[in-house]
């Protein structure tokens, strides 16, 4: 299967890079979106949500992502986001935490940006929990 060159960079560290078959990524308005080799050119925002590597050894790799872009030109892809998890990297508890702070903020009277600001809080949170449940580790 042909494959392209893949660099994840997240603000702590790049979290991956090598070739990949397949990259599936939560684009914004889009939903998932997957990429194989000699895709489009494209430059994307990227959703905090689920993103799952197949790198050309074949063992999948899944991560929670968090917010940015991903630019693919010339069969190589790079994604800079603000954060890059693997499931056993999450820490549920910590998760769980910023969750029922998230849920507590949406009850108490706030400006409109704060409100929003809480229901991402709430969205991330959840989606970190679902990436560590889903997985099992």
């Amino acid at each position: 299967m042909e494959t392209f060159h893949l660099k994840i960079v997240s603000s702590r560290r790049i979290f991956f890079e090598g070739e990949c078959t397949q990259l599936v990524l939560p684009i914004a308005d889009d939903g998932l979106k997957g990429f194989l080799a000699h895709h489009e050119n494209v430059v994307a925002p990227i959703e905090f949500g689920e993103m799952k590597i197949t790198p050309a050894d074949g063992d999948e790799i899944f991560a929670f992502i968090g917010s940015g872009f991903i630019e693919f030109f010339n069969n190589t892809a790079t994604v800079v986001c603000i954060s890059c998890q693997r499931p056993e990297e999450i820490d549920k508890g910590r998760a769980e935490e910023a969750k029922v702070r998230a849920e507590e903020m949406l009850r108490q009277e706030h400006s409109i940006f704060e409100y929003q600001q809480s229901q991402l809080d709430l969205a991330r949170a959840r989606e970190r929990l679902k990436v560590k449940n889903r997985h099992n580790i």
